[in-house]
């Protein structure tokens, strides 16, 4: 299909705007860019009962930030199913304050708690610290979860674009810790380490995200090359410690028609399915990466908006 409409309209207002590419930044100033763009597309914030700011610690004796959402007021007679969320931006950019609005709307079309994860970024913190953040957040989550109204067996993990493969690399860990989840939730997951694919040569300029952005995104965040070649950084490839991929969660994945990353989405959802686990795919036609973020500018955005909180309900049984 062509591009959507509106889609169209944002990538000629980028070019025309002429604008540095992250890529082109520091990444300090590449942050500071993400953190005053991120919000201009996106669908206004729901108003929640309760957002909490919190401080989770870590392995390596860190805190971290977190943001925790509650759409409605906590029962601790019935506890709320919960969502914990990775933010996308290729290991480097992107907050809890980024990826605001998408939370709320989780939370509240998901009829769940969403716990909005501050991992640690690189180029300060170098792979694997984002993955250790992003499962200590969840076996904090999980331990803790009575404290704030959450049921601990009714936990998904989810994110977008780096935050999905943070969150595609927790449902292994967390099948491996005992630790139930109903659903992993993967919106434009990245899962190779080396970007090969069809998609990847077609779309590698003009599409909004760059094949010279993400080559920058992975250099600010691997140690050595090798870190390419470890499962926690290609969960769909990576040879160095991977483990059995049977067992998990049920996965909920949306790629889109015109992202680099399609082809490896639609990849790892083969290899979800040809280890016996029970996958939903869907690929939006005529969008870009990051459309999950510009739903206040392209309307088609709330149809996968409303297929990623139906996703949820059906993981907690709620009709």
């Amino acid at each position: 299909m062509p591009l959507n409409p509106k889609i169209e309209q944002v990538l000629d207002m980028i070019a025309r705007a002429r604008r540095p590419q992250l890529h082109d930044m520091t990444p300090q100033a590449a942050r500071a860019s993400y953190e005053k763009s991120a919000p201009i597309l996106e669908i206004p914030a729901a108003p929640m009962f309760a957002v909490e700011d919190l401080r989770i610690p870590t392995r390596d004796g860190a805190a971290i930030g977190a943001r925790l959402y509650h759409a409605s007021e906590p029962s601790w007679a019935e506890p709320a199913a919960a969502l914990v969320y990775y933010h996308g931006g290729g290991f480097t950019v992107g907050s809890v304050n980024t990826h605001d609005a998408l939370c709320r709307m989780f939370a509240r079309d998901g009829q769940c708690a969403v716990l909005s994860v501050d991992y640690r970024l690189a180029p300060e913190h170098k792979f694997p610290t984002a993955v250790d953040d992003a499962f200590d957040a969840l076996t904090w989550l999980h331990a803790h979860a009575a404290e704030f109204g959450i049921d601990a067996a009714r936990l998904a993990v989810g994110g977008d674009s780096a935050g999905g493969t943070l969150a595609t690399v927790c449902a292994v860990l967390a099948r491996d810790a005992g630790i139930p989840l109903a659903l992993q939730l993967l919106i434009y997951p990245g899962t190779t380490g080396y970007q090969q694919t069809d998609s990847h040569s077609r779309l590698a300029n003009g599409f909004l995200l760059s094949g010279d952005t993400i080559q920058w995104f992975f250099n600010q965040y691997v140690r050595d090359p090798g870190d390419r070649d470890d499962w926690r950084f290609a969960p769909l490839d990576g040879t160095r410690g991977a483990p059995g991929f049977g067992g998990l969660a049920p996965a909920w994945i949306a790629t889109a028609e015109y992202d680099p990353l399609s082809d490896e989405g639609d990849a790892y959802a083969e290899k979800l399915r040809s280890a016996g686990n029970a996958v939903t795919l869907t690929r939006y036609p005529g969008m870009i990466h990051e459309f999950f973020k510009m739903g206040g500018y392209v309307p088609d955005v709330a149809q996968a908006h409303a297929d990623a909180a139906a996703a949820l309900r059906a993981a907690w049984r709620i009709d």
